[in-house]
């Protein structure tokens, strides 16, 4: 049994902000399990570790002891969330969400025990709401708060459209914690106008307000930006357990302490700050953290078996070894009839940015196909072939050309 000041370490860890924390501790108090509420609108079922920070909070509410509320927004996607957005976004029809949902469930019980899992759709309450019921509703705010949101403001004050049904949205996952009476609600920093609206809507029927956390948006393999499909600086869950080994073995040494702070179960806070001196220290090698880091990933989504064999190909590779290369997952890459330079394969794959950059790498040897260093930066590469193409020791693909 973990203790009081245990749990709230635990619930603050990679917290971007809670409100309130005196709130939280005299809620924990009560010596019973708290509600814990996520909504997830169904409009990108194949999610990414970015998605799993809200997952993996929800992990360690569970593993306290604590009754998880995984909401999927069905209603509210076809609404469509405007946050963020400067544009107003074509909502979903009611297939799409329907087929987007089903989706769900295989992946998310990779993090969440799905026997402490409460499934949730609001549909629920809001598909018995009348017309009045909306418009009473939509009576509990008014425009000027609306407008304090940022992506709001920004649009007004920019003359570009906002559709009624936007300013619905805000109010309608607010008031999902009044129907769900949520203890503790979760989102990233981009839903704090969202989350504090269901504080609000729950104190105005008498319920106490829920503690809201905010957690941070995961920053990509390039360290940089958040993770995203649409940049390519994501890993996606579903993915082969070698590229997620692959994958986490690029990220900067920096960005590997956000990573095991927001992503790791098996790193506790204690041994984390016990790992950073260690590497600080010279005598851990930053390389030997993200392989265990590697592991971990590749075995929650996929099993140890998986894990295990993904690191040792992986491993192989980086001496040299090409003889475990075929477990590699295959990209393939259509180039044109008369060939391409291997400076625009770089490029082209995705292992560098620019073809210069490509030529510098190549002029460093640090460019090998199937083990052997290329000088050449005029080598020419034609459909039909299939190879090992690496920058550096630890970029790699099993590309082939078509």
């Amino acid at each position: 049994m973990s203790s009081l000041q245990e749990s709230l370490d635990l619930i603050g860890r990679g917290a971007e902000e809670v409100i309130k924390m005196e709130d939280l501790e005299a809620r924990l108090k009560l010596g019973r399990p708290l509600r814990i509420k996520a909504g997830f609108d169904p409009t990108a079922p194949d999610l990414h570790l970015g998605h799993t920070v809200l997952l993996n909070k929800m992990r360690q509410f569970q593993e306290l002891g604590h009754q998880v509320i995984f909401l999927i927004g069905d209603f509210t996607g076809m609404i469509g969330d405007p946050t963020g957005k400067n544009a107003t976004r074509k909502p979903l029809t009611e297939e799409d969400v329907a087929e987007n949902a089903k989706t769900y469930a295989s992946q998310v019980f990779k993090v969440l025990d799905r026997d402490k899992t409460e499934l949730r759709f609001n549909s629920e309450w809001f598909g018995k709401m009348s017309a009045a019921d909306m418009i009473r509703l939509a009576a509990k705010h008014t425009v000027a708060r609306m407008l304090e949101r940022d992506d709001f403001h920004k649009r007004y004050t920019g003359q570009q459209s906002i559709a009624i049904h936007e300013f619905l949205y805000p109010l309608v996952q607010g008031y999902d914690s009044v129907a769900l009476k949520s203890d503790v609600e979760l989102g990233g920093t981009d839903q704090k106008f969202n989350l504090l609206v269901g504080r609000q809507l729950q104190g105005e029927v008498g319920q106490a307000p829920q503690i809201v956390i905010t957690m941070p948006l995961l920053e990509g393999l390039d360290g940089v930006a958040k993770m995203s499909k649409s940049l390519g600086n994501y890993i996606g869950i579903n993915e082969p357990a070698i590229d997620i080994v692959n994958k986490t073995m690029k990220i900067g040494d920096e960005l590997t302490w956000r990573w095991i702070d927001l992503l790791s179960f098996d790193i506790g806070l204690a041994e984390a700050a016990q790992l950073k001196r260690d590497v600080e220290a010279g005598r851990l090698n930053p390389r030997d953290l993200k392989l265990r880091l590697a592991r971990e990933l590749a075995t929650r989504f996929h099993s140890r078996d998986a894990a295990d064999a993904a690191i040792q190909a992986w491993s192989a590779v980086v001496r040299g070894d090409m003889s475990n290369a075929q477990s590699l997952e295959l990209k393939e890459l259509a180039v044109p009839p008369e060939g391409i330079k291997l400076p625009q394969l770089l490029k082209q794959s995705g292992l560098l940015a620019s073809t210069s950059e490509a030529i510098r790498k190549i002029g460093e040897r640090g460019v090998r196909v199937d083990g052997e260093v290329v000088e050449n930066k005029d080598a020419m590469f034609q459909s039909g072939e299939s190879f090992i193409l690496q920058v550096g020791k630890r970029s790699f693909l099993r590309v082939s050309l078509r």
